[in-house]
């Protein structure tokens, strides 16, 4: 069962749904590009809630602010990554660790850069992370990063750039590809689900 939770910030207020897990473990999930149509109920981010639900870990997923019932408005990737910080910190608060983050695309890059500013986690597991449309250069020297799972008709996260930009770091790096997956997943997702649910980190 979720529960309705309201994130305060020092100048937003972040909707998100709240999940209490049964064993050790929390995951924060973050959703795809607000312009976009990017929010919690987005059909990746709904998956990732019932892995983490199935591993028995709490999970928590939230409105990018200017989402939803999310109050400010967007702010360019760079703003959002003080939302990951600040539901992080309200995750924290209400669960166990270890902790993960699991980001989506637009979320996927908004995590890492959080990551990249200081932001303490056990694990990352970014899901599509998107190389065509977003500066993710970064990307090889983000900390604590385990997990991108990628389909392999995904236009938005090519494979050729994605293994070459990580080459610095693949074998301390698990990728896992999804056979005929686009970048959105649409009739994937009980593939991913399997991948999230089973992956040890």
């Amino acid at each position: 069962m979720e529960e309705i939770v309201s994130i305060a910030t020092d100048d937003i207020t972040l909707e998100g749904r709240f999940c209490a897990g049964g064993a050790v473990g929390a995951a924060l999930i973050t959703h795809p590009h607000p312009l976009f149509g990017g929010s919690m109920d987005n059909n990746v981010v709904w998956t990732a809630h019932r892995a983490c639900e199935a591993r028995g870990w709490a999970n928590l997923r939230v409105n990018f602010r200017g989402v939803g019932r999310s109050t400010g408005s967007y702010g360019n990737g760079v703003q959002e990554a003080e939302d990951v910080a600040a539901a992080l910190t309200f995750l924290k608060g209400r669960a166990t660790g270890p902790y993960y983050i699991i980001g989506y695309s637009f979320g996927a890059a908004v995590a890492a850069r959080a990551m990249l500013a200081g932001l303490e986690v056990d694990g990352l597991w970014l899901i599509a992370p998107p190389l065509a449309f977003m500066e993710m250069t970064f990307l090889p020297l983000t900390p604590q990063l385990q997990l991108i799972v990628v389909g392999d008709a995904d236009d938005l996260c090519p494979l050729p750039s994605l293994r070459s930009l990580l080459e610095p770091v693949h074998q301390s790096l698990n990728i896992i590809t999804i056979s005929g997956a686009s970048h959105f997943f649409h009739g994937s997702e009980e593939k991913l689900f399997k991948v999230l649910k089973d992956f040890n980190p």
